[in-house]
């Protein structure tokens, strides 16, 4: 199905529950802005590389080229997350059921916003989609659980060498510069870090931006009455649209989660911030290329600790991370039970 955008500026028109999905999508896209972007550009901007406008314009960019480019190379996260839920065959109740989910991921999202915590908004998605199709179809029948395997795989994956990168490269960095006047070295740390937070600002772009992309593509299908696992060519103008709708996201509220990641779970410098923007963009681009979705919150801040770490462990927050693994922990049944009530209530209230 290609889909030019004058003719989706038509279906808005004409189909009044494709823009009720489109808004409700746009409005997730939106809260990822505020609550994953941000982690992309947090150690630059806590380290006082770049200034928050700076990095946020820098996000914008790297996004947009994150989502492009990767998505040109592969574009199997966006095929994941579009056939990672069954719906069924009713193609009405399957937006409806759709609508409910994104109602529940916003939701969960702006509550762990106003109290400063990175939860994953790739978990909240995955979570609150499944949760909508398992109340659809009364049962796990509503789930794919090849597409799940590879998020499983993806919660260890990215946890685990989200840490070891972060410890293992800030120890590289620190054994090459060992004998260097750390003084002169700051300039170009400074400049690494700059490259290396665009870096990670491009994967953010190339697995966040996918995501969406499937769940938006999955919403017009089932507007168009289309509830098959039919492939898509992805057009530029909703690559586009996503990589705008996500800076807007981090201009407003970016900077309250740039504080907890970025300056209270670790004290950083220079060359440890850059450690931990590559550590993560690492495991990103090799996730996206085996096409498995991973929560760019969970690589960024394991990569912190790790980089926190490798210094010593009383050097880490552990109050913070306490906080955010339980936030990660709770997000999969929470916003998974969220979804599947909110979907039970609107299939009240509207079939």
């Amino acid at each position: 199905m290609e889909l030019s955008f004058t003719n989706y500026i038509e279906q808005l028109i004409n189909k009044p529950a494709l823009l009720v999905i489109s808004i409700l999508i746009m409005g997730v896209i939106l809260v990822n802005g505020w609550t994953d972007a941000p982690n992309a550009i947090a150690t630059c901007v806590s380290t006082r590389t770049i200034r928050p406008k700076n990095a946020i314009i820098m996000a914008a960019v790297f996004n947009f080229l994150g989502v492009l480019v990767m998505t040109i190379l592969s574009s199997t996260v966006a095929q994941t997350l579009y056939n990672i839920a069954n719906f069924g065959d009713n193609s009405k109740n399957a937006l409806i059921a759709l609508c409910a989910g994104m109602v529940a991921i916003v939701s969960w999202a702006v509550i762990a916003w106003l109290f400063g915590i990175p939860t994953s908004e790739s978990h909240a998605l995955i979570a609150g989609v499944s949760g909508a199709a398992i109340a659809i179809q009364h049962g796990i029948s509503g789930i794919s659980m090849d597409e799940w395997k590879k998020v499983l795989y993806g919660l260890i994956m990215s946890a685990v060498l989200g840490f070891a990168f972060g410890y293992f490269i800030t120890k590289i960095i620190e054994k090459i510069c060992k004998n260097f006047d750390r003084r002169k070295t700051i300039p170009f740390f400074k400049k690494l870090q700059i490259f290396s937070g665009a870096s990670m600002a491009f994967m953010h772009g190339a697995q966040d931006g996918q995501k969406f992309i499937g769940i938006f593509l999955l919403g017009i299908s089932l507007a168009n009455g289309i509830t098959g696992a039919e492939v898509f060519e992805i057009p530029i103008w909703l690559m586009i649209l996503c990589s705008v709708i996500m800076t807007l996201g981090t201009s407003i509220g970016g900077y309250k989660i740039i504080k907890t990641v970025g300056l209270k779970m670790v004290k950083l410098e220079a060359y440890q911030g850059a450690s931990a923007d590559i550590s993560s963009s690492i495991c990103l681009l090799v996730s996206t290329l085996f096409g498995i979705p991973v929560s760019t919150t969970q690589v960024k801040t394991t990569a912190i600790m790790g980089v926190g770490a490798s210094r010593n462990l009383s050097k880490v927050n552990w109050g913070i991370v306490k906080n955010m693994v339980l936030a990660w922990i709770i997000t999969f049944p929470a916003c998974g039970l969220l979804g599947y009530l909110t979907t039970f209530i609107f299939m009240r209230i509207f079939v």
